[in-house]
């Protein structure tokens, strides 16, 4: 099969099992990204994410992860879902509804890894998830999948951003993609509407002042100077791209592990004030809540009373 060929299969698989969309971008140093990551680190805008540090070459170059490798493959996955929670209460972030994410797309991805050997034959590569030194949304946004909006998120006409984005650095040679225009124009939505200014300038987020970083990532207690600029979420925040008039093309997800624990979408303030170990662990038995604990959402909650 040729370049052309090879990259359509491979497309045409992705689709098959599940995914939104897949781009194709070659695997090379990322010279936009070294100066505006360097200079965002520079300005501690990660906090207290010192992980964000390490492996700076890495997270530049994926020929540094993957040996001889020639083509990252990005892969987006919705996560819109169709019911949301009652109105009036603690919110978690949509991601979070259903099952871990990283579970649901490694299994995907080992498929399309394998689909990829059967029909090619060996190609050495590695499946990313959110989970290794790879800029995600600089690889998407280069294999044509999206922009990088004024929130930082990847979005995509007639889509939106409620997605899930996953890669696979293989050492073989494809057709490219070529990245898409930005469509945020004018608009401010994201930067007016986000609860604590995060959004320092546009297409630059202080991670140390978003709601998701606090809520999730620092493990201290939460500063005083955001007692009620939390707008009740516990878990996460969706403001940002609530806001962004292209997710009004969010369509609901069919995936049924995204799927949220019946309990959850009516739990009231009160339940969630009352909540116990043991419903913890029934609701979010399989979601990402888990990264922040029992103890961890109970400090969120108590902060937001």
């Amino acid at each position: 099969m040729n370049k052309a060929k090879t990259s359509k299969v491979i497309k045409a698989e992705a689709k098959r099992l599940g995914f939104l969309s897949c781009g194709i971008s070659k695997a090379d140093f990322l010279e936009e990204e070294a100066p505006r990551l360097e200079r965002w680190l520079k300005n501690n805008r990660h906090g207290e994410m010192s992980y964000m540090e390490n492996h700076f070459d890495k997270r530049l170059d994926p020929r540094l992860l993957v040996e001889g490798s020639k083509s990252v493959i990005s892969l987006l996955l919705n996560y819109y879902p169709e019911e949301k929670q009652v109105p009036n209460t603690y919110k978690i972030s949509k991601y979070a509804y259903g099952h871990d994410y990283h579970h649901v797309i490694k299994s995907k991805l080992r498929q399309l890894q394998e689909f990829i050997s059967e029909e090619i034959g060996e190609v050495n590569g590695r499946a990313f998830v959110d989970s290794a030194p790879v800029l995600d949304k600089a690889w998407a946004a280069k294999a044509g999948l999206g922009w990088i909006g004024k929130h930082s998120n990847l979005l995509t006409q007639q889509v939106g951003s409620f997605y899930f984005i996953a890669e696979l650095i293989v050492d073989l040679d494809l057709e490219y993609d070529t990245p898409v225009t930005d469509h945020c124009g004018t608009c401010t939505a994201c930067i007016d509407a986000c609860p604590t200014q995060a959004i320092v300038e546009p297409y630059v987020v202080d991670g140390s002042k978003c709601i998701s970083y606090v809520t999730i990532e620092l493990r201290n207690e939460i500063p005083n100077e955001f007692k009620g600029q939390f707008d009740d979420w516990a878990f996460g925040c969706d403001v940002c791209q609530d806001v962004c008039p292209w997710n009004r093309f969010s369509k609901p997800h069919n995936e049924p592990l995204f799927n949220p624990h019946p309990e959850l979408l009516s739990m009231s303030k009160k339940d969630w004030e009352e909540i116990t170990e043991e419903v913890f662990r029934k609701v979010f038995q399989k979601s990402a809540v888990k990264r922040t604990k029992f103890s961890g959402l109970q400090r969120n909650i108590n902060f937001l009373k």
